[in-house]
Order: C-alpha cells, then structure tokens, then sequence
C-alpha cells in the first residue's frame, strides 16, 4: 500500500489496491493538486512574514526619520491579499475552513463525507468556477493597460489583480481534489480521516 500523506499534519489519505482503476489517475491528480496547494501555503505564510516586517520598517521610517511612500503600504494589502487567495487553498486541503456546523459533527461513519460532496460539488465549485471566470477579465485589461495606482509614488495594479484567478481557480483545483478524494474513500479505494475539530471560540 503506498501512502500519499504529506509530512504536514492534515487529513491522511492511503492509496489502497487501485492498480489501473479509471480513479488511479484522478488519484494522481489530487495529490499533485495538494502539493501545489502546499506549495502556495508557504509563500501566503512568508508574505505574513513580510507584510509584517514591511509594516513595521514602514512605522519606523514614518515616525522616526519624517519620511513615508505609498508604495510601502499598497504593498501590504498586497501581501495581504496573497495571503488569503494563495493560502486558502491548502486550508481546505487540510480540512481546517470555518463551518457553519449544525449537524456535521454529529454524524457518523459516511456521513460527513456525503456532505462534503454535496458541499463541494453544488457550493464551492460553482462559485469558484464563477469568480475565476468574472476576475480574470480584470487582470487582463490591468496588465494590457499598465493600470497603476491613483496613489502618488503607487505601484503597478496587475499583480494584485493577478491573485484573484489565481486564488479562485485553486480553490476550485483543490475542491476537484477534495471531491476525488472523497469519492475514492467511499469505494473503499483509500483511508481517509474524515475527523473535523471546532475551531476554539
């Protein structure tokens, strides 16, 4: 049985005896889509870093020598906005999103998977689908006009806008990813641990 667990902590899910299985190659789809995810995890966690470095480099520069540029904070929401389109990618993949939990804690056994699927399947996937097809668009017409900022000593508009397909169009990957996987579990292809834990209030 070869495991395909990432040594992060999150849902674990075995490769059980697919052999040539139509899923087998699905399978391989969803663990490149969590490495990816993974991947994007990483750099929203190093744009915190530097969010937060440049906002306090920012402070410093700003209250102690008399001097500040607009540049310093647009890049900031930038970093911000990478990190909730490219982080939140690998949340999902690791089962840690904010439910509105009425009955999913209570049920038992496949339970929690069919509402996973359903879920997926007729919410986050057609938004996501949605989203990226509407903010697209408008990455386009900033990156083909150069569009900058109205804000003197600004900066260039196309990367931020950039995150937004970007972020969409991996939410909706990851969500495919989830859905396969899921599927995979109910035909006895995989393990998976179902488990969700409430985020402390």
């Amino acid at each position: 049985m070869r495991a395909l667990r990432s040594p992060h902590q999150g849902p674990a899910f075995h490769l059980g005896f697919v052999g040539d299985t139509p899923l087998s190659a699905f399978l391989k789809f969803a663990t490149g889509m969590d490495w990816i995810s993974e991947k994007l995890g990483k750099f929203a966690g190093y744009a915190v870093l530097a969010a937060s470095l440049i906002s306090a480099a920012n402070a410093i520069v700003r209250y102690g020598l008399d001097f500040s540029n607009n540049a310093f904070l647009e890049i900031q929401w930038y970093l911000f906005a990478a990190t909730v389109m490219l982080g939140a990618p690998v949340v999902l993949r690791f089962n840690e999103h904010v439910r509105v939990d009425i009955i999913y804690g209570k049920l038992k056994g496949y339970g929690p998977v069919y509402v996973d699927l359903f879920g997926l399947v007729f919410f986050l996937l057609p938004v996501m689908a949605l989203f990226t097809y509407l903010t697209w668009p408008y990455f386009w017409n900033t990156w083909v006009t150069g569009e900058m900022s109205g804000n003197i000593g600004g900066l260039v508009r196309w990367p931020a806008a950039l995150l937004m397909p970007v972020g969409f169009g991996a939410m909706f990957l990851q969500g495919v990813s989830e859905i396969i996987k899921r599927i995979a579990y109910l035909r006895g292809l995989i393990q998976m641990d179902t488990h969700y834990e409430k985020p402390v209030q």
